[in-house]
């Protein structure tokens, strides 16, 4: 009997041991995985699968490591590309899959992904402040709100060393006036100029052309990504290209150091 009574207890921690080691009773329910509430564990390293390189230089930026991107970087318009089967088969072993809502693969991503992916949808806006918000959001549900910070400290630093350099190559010492397309407004931010007037997603009409010419502006920012053409052909203004999505390297930060370029650029020949 004495030996049965010491095997009951051992019996008992090894059954509680092998519970713990499988997180008896913790495993989560479909609805609770795609759920994008609450941080990640911090325990191991997210697979993250995102749609385009913006998205996943944001994922970059927030601390993830293991990063695949669908639509390739030479593909120069994503929101044309038509995933493959191989990439709807990435998205199904993923830990968190990242879209933006306007992307109109948008619904078969949703579709593809597995009971244990989180779908995060993305502000994709580098307007400084957004940015930082979103890396800072995602640190939190990758649960590397360290790197996030870190990476947000080193964002500041070289954002406002940008933003000086091209501040000082305003024509005359002044800010120059500016016409946007709607997605390239944060590289008017990064020059320190507020735009006269806005144009976009879709091509400019007569009347709108008449109405933004009138403003005389200076600079045209155009999206690269969407642009129609010479927006402003007879006004004499000089029209910029601003990219918004980063390279393979899923570097977010050469995207503003690009814009400064083009600008700096553009305003000395102004």
């Amino acid at each position: 009997m004495a030996r049965t009574r010491v095997r009951i207890p051992s019996l008992l921690a090894l059954s509680a041991a092998l519970c713990l080691t499988a997180a008896c009773g913790n495993t989560p329910s479909p609805q609770d995985a795609k759920s994008e509430d609450g941080p990640r564990p911090k325990a191991g390293k997210p697979v993250v699968v995102v749609t385009t390189t913006w998205e996943g230089a944001f994922a970059k930026a927030a601390g993830a490591e293991d990063v695949k991107v669908i639509v390739p970087q030479s593909v120069h318009h994503a929101p044309d590309y038509d995933p493959k089967p191989s990439d709807l088969a990435a998205v199904a072993k993923a830990d968190f899959v990242l879209y933006a809502p306007f992307e109109p693969y948008a619904a078969k991503i949703k579709e593809a992904a597995g009971s244990k992916a989180k779908l995060v949808e993305v502000n994709l806006d580098n307007d400084p402040e957004k940015a930082a918000a979103e890396v800072s959001r995602l640190g939190g549900l990758f649960g590397t709100e360290e790197a996030a910070t870190r990476w947000k400290a080193g964002f500041d630093t070289e954002y406002t060393k940008l933003n000086k350099e091209v501040q000082a190559g305003w024509p005359g010492g002044r800010s120059p006036s500016v016409v946007t397309q709607v997605f390239t407004a944060w590289s008017a931010k990064l020059a320190g100029a507020t735009p006269v007037g806005t144009y976009g997603p879709e091509a400019v009409t007569p009347a709108q052309l008449a109405e933004l010419a009138a403003k005389k502006p200076e600079l045209v920012l155009d999206n690269a990504h969407m642009s129609t053409g010479t927006v402003l052909p007879d006004s004499g203004a000089k029209q910029v290209k601003i990219v918004n999505y980063p390279g393979e390297d899923l570097d977010l930060l050469a995207v503003y150091r690009n814009a400064a370029a083009e600008l700096k650029k553009a305003m000395g020949a102004s």
